[in-house]
């Protein structure tokens, strides 16, 4: 009988053994932390929605350590992930910046978004919303967005809109609604995003294209009024708000972001993190904290959110060439 049990518990060894070597990448990763590299400062959303997201896997994946690597646009941090062992143990967020807008903004990249890279799950969307200055609204009579795209077209080049800079989200939002609503304003670049939504409320600009979780405080207070959202349904941190595609078919312009891996990460290790993020992103708490960053969970498989940063991409070279936005 004993002889039994140890012949027993080296059969047990000798097939852990072979499973560890027939995964070698699942065993590592089970044994080592993974490390989530985010492209951008601590304290900001997608730094806030990362480190949640490694509290809620650590019984499934273990320790997962959030990596701050900002500069660049983001473009250091995601090339960080880019050129990393393709072994499961380092993942990225890659987001709207990172892998739509910066490849055509940019002059020289150091990785290439559409082959560099494994999509895992896309995380999260926040919608972004044209608002207009409280005051300058009720002086040119415009209560929807309608009304700014008269308003606009009677008075050519007399509006103008803030943005974080050149190339910003913002910016190009701005440029893909002048372009669809057939309109022009004058496009005035900050220096961020918060001197840009100073100088709304101070009345220097007249509109803005605005993450919503920045805007909804002064929206509430009656400081801002919102017109659209740009999602291309209604977003249900603000409900009462449409979206700018009832007006224009298709408008559809959020912020976004997800995570990936290196390109040869084995299927298989890739599909263990999806299973892992998408049920993190699916439980009632995450939800909670989302909801109250504006944020809509939008997990999906990697197959899907591939498509998705593919489709982004291709947008964005359209987006980004017509603003003439570009960094050396």
């Amino acid at each position: 009988m004993i002889l039994h049990t140890g012949l027993q518990r080296r059969h047990l060894v000798i097939s852990a053994a072979a499973v560890a070597l027939a995964a070698p990448h699942l065993a590592l990763a089970q044994a080592r932390p993974i490390r989530l590299v985010v492209p951008y400062a601590a304290g900001g959303p997608i730094d806030v929605t990362a480190r949640l997201m490694a509290e809620r896997v650590k019984d499934s994946l273990g320790t997962v350590i959030i990596d701050n690597k900002p500069g660049g646009g983001g473009n250091i941090g995601a090339d960080i992930v880019a050129k990393a062992p393709a072994d499961g143990l380092t993942i990225g967020i890659a987001a709207v910046a990172t892998h739509a807008i910066n490849p055509w903004l940019f002059s020289k990249m150091p990785y290439d978004a559409a082959k560099d890279f494994a999509p895992i799950t896309q995380m999260l969307r926040v919608p972004n919303v044209l608002v207009m200055n409280a005051d300058t609204a009720a002086r040119l009579k415009i209560n929807t967005l309608a009304d700014l795209i008269a308003y606009a077209k009677a008075n050519p080049a007399k509006l103008n809109y803030g943005s974080g800079g050149n190339g910003s989200a913002g910016h190009l939002a701005g440029e893909m609604f002048k372009r669809d609503a057939g309109i022009f304003a004058v496009h005035i670049p900050y220096n961020g995003g918060n001197p840009a939504q100073l100088a709304l409320l101070s009345g220097q600009v007249d509109y803005n294209f605005d993450n919503l979780a920045t805007a909804a405080p002064n929206i509430r207070a009656g400081k801002l009024k919102a017109l659209a959202v740009t999602t291309l349904g209604r977003s249900p941190a603000l409900p009462d708000v449409p979206p700018v595609a009832d007006t224009l078919k298709g408008f559809a312009i959020d912020t976004w972001w997800g995570l990936v891996a290196p390109a040869a990460t084995p299927r298989d290790v890739v599909a263990r993190l999806n299973q892992a993020f998408v049920a993190a992103l699916n439980s009632p708490e995450a939800k909670t904290r989302f909801a109250a960053l504006m944020a809509e969970p939008v997990p999906n498989t990697p197959e899907q959110f591939g498509a998705f940063m593919k489709a982004e991409l291709a947008k964005y070279e359209t987006v980004v060439k017509a603003s003439g936005a570009k960094v050396d």
